[in-house]
């Protein structure tokens, strides 16, 4: 394991929790884009979408999961969040262990800018 995430799932650097079981970890994100910013990654490093394979489809169902039960802890879901996972430089990826974001508690406007 060699990511940042890698680092927060082994405790060697700190991160603000709000979920763990055996497959995922979500953690508050250290430069919110809205008041709820959340980064949900599962436990296995997947460097990127590209990587998934079959034996992953547990964690990442999980994700989604702990997606919907966080937006409605966070007081969100009624309203709408969004979730978002990028892949590779062009769509955005910065850190390559796969990650979603799920995002709200404002209105967020349109997904891409023009």
């Amino acid at each position: 394991m060699s990511s940042i995430f890698a680092k927060i799932i082994a405790r060697e650097i700190p991160a603000d929790i709000v979920y763990e079981d055996e497959l995922v970890l979500a953690f508050r994100d250290i430069a919110p884009q809205a008041p709820v910013h959340i980064l949900l990654i599962p436990k296995r490093e997947i460097a990127t979408a590209n990587d998934v394979t079959p034996a992953d489809e547990a964690a990442l169902g999980r994700l989604m999961l702990v997606a919907a039960k966080l937006a409605a802890i966070e007081g969100i879901a009624e309203d709408g969040y969004r979730l978002l996972i990028n892949c590779n430089e062009h769509g955005g990826q910065e850190v390559f262990h796969l990650h979603m974001h799920l995002v709200g508690g404002r209105s967020l406007g349109p997904m891409l800018a023009k």
